[in-house]
């Protein structure tokens, strides 16, 4: 008989694996010493950046925050003992004309105001994990803290007083449970508040008017031209045709922005005289002038961008030439020459009398120019989509523009999204370029400021300063993407 006994006759229990190839040393192992050139590199990278950190944060470390020139600033330097560090006063002196400019600063509740606003107004835009019964307690919350700093009689007691139960009845809404006796009138009270993408909409009128000012019908009579072009669309429809009615609506419009809002908003001031004071686009400046002009040009120019990727893609000869010429010419010529051809020439091309806002001329051309590049990363995302897409939008029986709404475009924007943020950040960036043409950003201020007798010398606070600032910004711009890109994955990986 065969002897049997080195035969195990019970399992061994599972051993933890060494401790060499898990936690954090597993991962440096696997990461940073899996060879002899990686472990070189990585002393080598290591010993880089302890020479550089040694050197930048007892530079950067300097007791200079209450220093008012750069020879106090050195003054305190050597009291501490050191040689050489920043000078820290600069930023603490000159950061509201960083943010700012030269704007008054009895008025900067208004863009502080406008920029929270735009926050609230982004959040059904840009993400869903919000109701909107917390979008309007968040606009009303906003509101209501404003009137609190910037108004005062007896309107502002009213509207405080509105604000504060339009408050107590959202935030009943939000808080009784699914679970209440009342849970079907809480939810048609829910149902009755209205979609937040409204006040989306309003505030691309109520932005410029709290920046710049002026009376508050002149927002109001801009907003009413696409209800006159939207009218003239319904009534002209019926008679002759969708396209023809579309090209007279837009037609319609213009003329009343044109020729018809100025008049109109003026005789509305003349009965009601209700209003901002009025700032100057001179007075505009800092972080407030890159952002609205990065703001305004983000937003316009991503459906433009769309119009003509589905123009250079159109059957109809003409539009795909004139798609095609306009996408090639603003790709050929620098942003900094059509930035000059605004500060310069735009008003030569215009109808005598007219005098556009330099701010404005400026978002024209960057919004232009932004335009023609994203019109190019969607149509890479178009070219991207398989034919089937759009013979099973045929097979549907579903027009051109459905087709494009609820099948194509979705997913051509989720295959873009990438290249488009590429494109937003380029152009927020490349909003440091109007100091060219005299207008203040903050590369612009940073030189007047250093053109300053107290601070002439200090280079690397203020630029670190700025570059700081724009980095937050394009940070979270690139973080979203990815959030974005995250949320519309619908494949399973």
């Amino acid at each position: 008989m065969t002897d049997l006994s080195y035969v195990r006759t019970e399992m061994l229990s599972e051993r933890d694996p060494p401790l060499s190839t898990t936690g954090v040393i597993g991962w440096i192992r696997e990461n940073l010493f899996n060879g002899l050139s990686n472990s070189v590199l990585t002393l080598a990278s290591l010993a880089f950046i302890y020479w550089v950190l040694s050197h930048f944060i007892p530079w950067f470390w300097s007791p200079t925050w209450n220093g008012t020139s750069l020879g106090q600033c050195r003054e305190m330097i050597g009291a501490a003992g050191k040689e050489s560090g920043a000078c820290w006063g600069v930023i603490n002196e000159r950061w509201p004309q960083m943010l700012f400019g030269f704007y008054p600063v009895e008025e900067r509740w208004r863009p502080i105001l406008a920029f929270v606003l735009m926050f609230v107004a982004l959040i059904p835009v840009l993400f869903n994990m919000i109701s909107r019964r917390w979008n309007w307690f968040l606009l009303a919350l906003v509101l209501f803290v404003t009137t609190l700093f910037v108004a005062s009689g007896w309107l502002a007691v009213v509207a405080q007083v509105l604000l504060v139960v339009a408050m107590i009845w959202i935030g009943r809404l939000i808080l009784v449970t699914k679970v209440s006796d009342r849970a079907d009138e809480i939810k048609a009270g829910a149902r009755r508040l209205p979609n937040p993408l409204m006040f989306s909409a309003a505030f691309v009128f109520i932005m410029p008017w709290l920046l710049w000012g002026g009376t508050v019908w002149a927002p109001i009579a801009t907003a009413f031209g696409f209800v006159v072009g939207w009218g003239a669309f319904r009534v002209l429809a019926p008679v002759a045709g969708s396209l023809v009615a579309m090209i007279l609506g837009v037609v319609a419009a213009v003329v009343w922005w044109l020729f018809l809002v100025g008049p109109v908003a003026a005789g509305l001031h003349g009965l009601l005289p209700v209003g901002l004071e009025p700032v100057q686009s001179r007075n505009f400046g800092g972080l407030l002038l890159s952002v609205t002009i990065g703001v305004v040009a983000i937003s316009v120019s991503l459906p433009l961008g769309i119009v003509l990727a589905l123009g250079r893609q159109s059957d109809l000869m003409l539009v795909k030439w004139m798609s095609v010429g306009f996408i090639e010419f603003i790709r050929g010529v620098p942003l900094i020459t059509l930035l000059f051809v605004a500060s310069f020439l735009l008003n030569v091309f215009m109808p005598p009398g007219t005098n556009f806002d330099i701010i404005l001329r400026v978002i024209i051309m960057a919004t232009l120019f932004s335009a023609a590049y994203i019109a190019e990363v969607v149509r890479g995302g178009l070219a991207a989509l398989p034919k089937g897409q759009y013979e099973a939008a045929d097979a549907l029986g579903l027009d051109y523009w459905k087709a494009q709404r609820l099948i194509i475009m979705p997913q051509a924007l989720k295959i873009s999204i990438p290249g488009i943020v590429s494109v937003f950040i380029g152009l927020f960036k490349d909003t440091t370029l109007v100091s060219i043409i005299g207008l203040l950003d903050p590369i612009g201020l940073s030189n007047s400021i250093r053109a300053d007798v107290a601070w002439n010398g200090i280079v690397w606070e203020l630029y670190g300063f700025i570059a700081f600032l724009f980095f937050i910004i394009t940070f979270l711009m690139s973080r979203y993407s990815m959030y974005l890109e995250r949320r519309l994955r619908t494949d399973h990986r």
